[in-house]
């Protein structure tokens, strides 16, 4: 489960930012998740909950944000939304294209006491 070691990073990325910002509680994490990240919500949601224990996180809650998919057709030239890996263009039927978005999870926005 690659989830935890990713819950284990956005601890890290949190800790750092409360020694930057001198905040002392996390309270909410709003994290943005495309389909093409291989990242299971649930497990994720598992995960932060038990990395989370004993530290500045502990019981903030992690509103996940759907990000959509977003290409660039090589052969049509356009900017295209897709569901997965392996998605035919909707234009023109190619499967060369280029990721733009939706295979990153980004923290979005933290609140904080």
């Amino acid at each position: 489960m690659h989830e935890l070691s990713l819950c284990e990073g956005l601890l890290r990325a949190l800790e750092g930012e409360a020694g930057r910002s001198h905040f002392q509680r996390v309270v909410v994490v709003w994290l943005e998740i495309g389909p093409l990240a291989n990242v299971e919500p649930e497990a994720l949601r598992f995960g932060f909950e038990a990395t989370t224990q004993g530290t500045l996180a502990e019981g903030a809650r992690l509103e996940i944000v759907p990000v959509a998919a977003r290409a660039w057709c090589l052969p049509c030239g356009g900017e295209i939304e897709i569901d997965g890996y392996g998605a035919a263009c909707p234009v023109c039927g190619s499967y060369q294209w280029q990721v733009l978005a939706g295979d990153a999870l980004r923290i979005q926005q933290i609140e904080v006491m």
